[in-house]
């Protein structure tokens, strides 16, 4: 391996062109050597942006000896795969949310890597987010005392096409940040989920809902050592991109999340006003650079990402639990989604 980590994106997408800023840019450590899409003009424009090659073969890419890591940036369907072929190929990979649509998939996916002998790291950038990570050391360090109740959310700002999101991305891809949250604040006192209720709707787009679309969510769930926890989203926070934390105890509580843009607020006869941050990139701009950052020290070190595929398997299974809850009006025990394959 070169002193820098020779790294391959896959996807060019709004994401993908996020990712491989930040690793050109601002991951020292690493070197952003090819893009690959299926477009090739995408895979074109963004490699040329960074003096990167662009293709559209996978395989080959994965195969190329300047090749050390890859970056996952590609349609949640094709994540699977994209982790099975780097883990064949013998490279580090980091992937997107949701790493899988199914926990058979997440299987597959984790027994490659496994197999492989090499590393999977998942996309779960609240977790490298100064805020989130300080609270959630306050909850291990029993700084709130017994967690009783915890609160996650997401709310986007809008909807360009409603008509191009997919069925029950609303659990699999939006709220499945908040189910890693409130797993991985849990996890800080020894806690697991073991049941889920969920009630969603199409309130943003009414229109939309006949093809599958669900705007707004609100889940329930219940951990083995009695605390409740809710992740709620939206697809219309006209005010910004919100994202927040709670984590409510005994002796206590802390949260975390910043709708903020900047610390300056404007007072006037009219009130106070402060600008708020309009996209998910821009309010985790430093946690998904710490993310990444991470990831490429790992490979170097030949260490495992402190977030992998077991991670995004135990949040898989909180949004597949929902689905089974919105389709069934009922709760649902994390034991039943593991004893059956929920397709949607």
């Amino acid at each position: 391996m070169s002193s820098r980590v020779r790294t391959a994106l896959v996807g060019a997408g709004r994401i993908g062109s996020n990712h491989a800023e930040a690793i050109a840019l601002r991951v020292p450590q690493a070197e952003l050597v090819a893009v690959v899409d299926l477009v090739p003009g995408a895979a074109g424009r963004l490699a040329d942006r960074f003096g990167a090659r662009a293709a559209t073969d996978v395989a080959e890419v994965l195969a190329a000896d300047d090749v050390d890591a890859v970056v996952v940036t590609s349609s949640a369907r094709a994540h699977a795969d994209l982790v099975v072929a780097a883990a064949a190929a013998g490279k580090p990979v980091f992937c997107e949310k949701p790493m899988a649509l199914t926990l058979a998939d997440a299987d597959r996916a984790i027994a490659a890597v496994q197999e492989a002998g090499t590393s999977l790291q998942v996309g779960f950038n609240r977790r490298f987010a100064a805020g989130f990570a300080e609270a959630r050391q306050v909850v291990a360090d029993g700084g709130i005392g017994d967690v009783q109740l915890m609160r996650s959310l997401t709310r986007d700002p809008g909807l360009a096409d409603p008509g191009g999101v997919p069925p029950w991305t609303v659990f699999r891809e939006t709220l499945i940040h908040d189910f890693d949250t409130l797993l991985w604040f849990a996890a800080a006192c020894g806690a697991r989920p073991v049941q889920v209720y969920a009630v969603a709707d199409a309130l943003v787009a009414p229109e939309s809902k006949d093809s599958g679309l669900l705007d707004t969510a609100v889940v329930t769930l219940r951990f083995d050592n009695g605390a409740i926890a809710t992740a709620e989203a939206s697809f219309s926070a006209a005010y910004g991109y919100d994202v927040r934390g709670e984590v409510f105890g005994s002796a206590g509580m802390v949260t975390a999340g910043e709708q903020a843009a900047t610390s300056m607020r404007h007072y006037t006869s009219a009130g106070a006003a402060q600008q708020t941050v309009r996209g998910d990139t821009a309010l985790f701009g430093a946690a998904y650079t710490a993310e990444l950052a991470h990831f490429a020290d790992s490979v170097a070190a030949g260490t495992a990402p402190r977030v992998g595929g077991q991670d995004a398997r135990d949040a898989l299974a909180v949004a597949l639990a929902c689905i089974v809850s919105v389709q069934e009006a009922r709760p649902v025990q994390l034991s039943e989604v593991e004893a059956r394959e929920v397709v949607a």
